[in-house]
């Protein structure tokens, strides 16, 4: 079966986190069909966390996940997480960014094992 397309995957994230109340935003739009897609959770207190794609190496094919992440940055200063992101983008201007608002770090995103 063919991977979702990132343009269809973001929206459908966003539709997600919004029906469980989640504030989140596409901050930046990358290729439509294969582009990679990192998550920056926003915890509002100084707070955040960047979530990235899961080396194809950790993805298990058998779950039926279309998508799987791994934390790349957990409780930076979010400051430290756009210098990040910054970094992800010279080497990948194709890229999605999905920023989310949410105190308690919920992201709702499959995470590799």
């Amino acid at each position: 079966m063919p991977r979702l397309r990132s343009d269809f995957w973001v929206s459908a994230h966003l539709r997600r986190l919004a029906v469980e109340g989640i504030d989140a935003v596409q901050r930046r739009r990358g290729a439509p069909e294969a582009g990679a897609i990192f998550v920056k959770v926003d915890r509002l207190d100084g707070r955040a966390d960047l979530y990235g794609p899961a080396p194809q190496s950790l993805v298990d094919t058998g779950d039926g996940a279309d998508r799987s992440f791994v934390c790349l940055m957990s409780e930076a200063s979010p400051p430290d997480v756009e210098l990040r992101l910054g970094k992800e983008l010279r080497f990948d201007d194709d890229l999605w960014i999905v920023e989310i608002d949410d105190r308690a770090g919920r992201h709702h995103l499959d995470l590799a094992e």
